[in-house]
């Protein structure tokens, strides 16, 4: 059985034998694997715990202070997400090291080959094109300049189809809860809603196609595509999102000729050497005190151009895809989950007030409005039902109908 475990260091896993251990069986664990004493741990199932900055803090959250609970009872299976926290600094273990030479076994020409990691630019990306819809491109760009004014960082995952050819359609942004810097992008993720949004997806047609964020007006000074700390999130998101043609889309402000201001979209794929790296854990995740944000660092050599190096520029990590837009079946004018407003009732009031000319199929043809109705529904029959209808653009059926506008009314 296999626990996500998210700290400050980012994202790791901790094996576990028995399914039927107790906490502090588990926390045994993550001191044997991942090396942060059991005294030193404070571990939750709410991803709060993460915004807390002192162990007085950390002492609120007691879902899982009982050492003698066992981890059945929380409802934890097989890839459940679990958050921690801890006093001190710790060791990451290194690679393991194999004697060669006169001190152990001989090396040959093909085993120092097959040690060398070779990292060159990649040329062409697995993704054809991306095409963003106009109307979502422009929710999540107006939401990040106009609100946030591109003061702190903002993220979202993208949805939509991909082509036999490697085209990717981008249809709608959903975007998790998450905190925002200057610098960093914490994703404070609910699986729950996660689960309704893949299920409004597949009701679609739609899947997961990439992830979009913005960098912020301080991050434009700076000399670099991608920050250090932005491949390291974008490459766990790749590898997560198990499509050979995962978009990364970058928004951000770029000064034109007149000196104003313009909102520019940039779209790549992580290359598949880095996906590789990340995926085998070359990466120095510990990017707190980056001196070079635009270098990545390597826990072992690897090899650039002639030379051995634990240093690589992030652009070699990048492949430029080429980008153009579309009209997309959905509309994106119902309020947008997560963000600094929440999404109330009320707004389903205002936005049926507001489309009255509409067929009521067309009127519900919003991912974000989908998303709020499918809280209060059943994500295996009501949720792909309606969805499909939207899908096809035919008739709500009369007990759907008669359940939303009375969700409406009532507000």
């Amino acid at each position: 059985m296999m626990i996500r475990i998210r700290s400050r260091d980012g994202l790791e896993r901790v094996t576990i034998d028995n399914p039927h251990a107790t906490i502090s069986q588990l926390k045994s664990q993550i001191e044997s694997q991942l090396r942060v004493p059991v005294q030193s741990q404070t571990l939750s199932a709410n991803q709060n715990l993460l915004l807390a900055k002192t162990p007085d803090d950390w002492s609120r959250f007691t879902d899982m202070a009982n050492p003698h609970t066992p981890i059945s009872s929380l409802n934890l299976t097989h890839g459940s997400m679990l958050y921690l926290a801890y006093e001190g600094e710790r060791t990451i273990a290194g690679p393991a090291v194999q004697p060669a030479g006169s001190f152990g076994r001989k090396m040959t020409m093909d085993d120092l080959i097959a040690k060398q990691m070779r990292v060159t630019r990649q040329e062409n990306p697995h993704c054809e094109l991306v095409s963003f819809d106009r109307d979502a491109a422009n929710a999540f760009q107006h939401y990040v300049n106009e609100t946030l004014a591109f003061a702190v960082k903002r993220g979202g995952f993208m949805y939509g189809t991909v082509s036999a050819e490697g085209k990717v359609e981008v249809n709608f942004i959903y975007e998790p809860p998450q905190q925002g810097t200057e610098e960093n992008l914490l994703l404070l993720r609910d699986p729950d809603e996660e689960k309704l949004v893949d299920a409004i997806a597949i009701g679609l047609g739609m899947r997961k196609v990439g992830f979009i964020f913005t960098q912020t007006i301080s991050q434009d000074k700076k000399d670099y595509t991608m920050s250090t700390a932005e491949v390291l999130q974008a490459a766990e998101l790749h590898s997560e999102g198990d499509l050979k043609e995962w978009v990364t889309a970058i928004v951000k402000l770029e000064v034109n000729e007149d000196g104003a201001a313009d909102v520019h979209f940039e779209a790549f794929q992580m290359s598949d050497m880095c996906a590789r790296l990340f995926k085998e854990g070359w990466f120095e995740t510990d990017v707190k005190d980056e001196i070079d944000p635009k270098l990545s660092k390597m826990k072992k050599d690897v090899v650039v151009g002639v030379k051995d190096t634990r240093e690589v520029d992030n652009d070699f990590f990048l492949v430029v895809v080429k980008i153009a837009d579309h009209q997309g079946p959905l509309s994106s004018s119902f309020p947008i989950e997560n963000r600094i407003i929440p999404v109330s009732m009320n707004a389903l009031k205002d936005h049926f007030n507001r489309t009255k000319s509409l067929s009521f199929v067309k009127r519900i043809s919003d991912f974000h409005l989908l998303l709020l109705l499918a809280k209060f529904l059943d994500i295996n029959a009501d949720v792909p039902a309606l969805a499909e209808c939207v899908l096809t653009q035919s008739a709500v059926p009369e007990g759907y109908k008669l359940l939303i506008e009375s969700m409406a009314s009532a507000s």
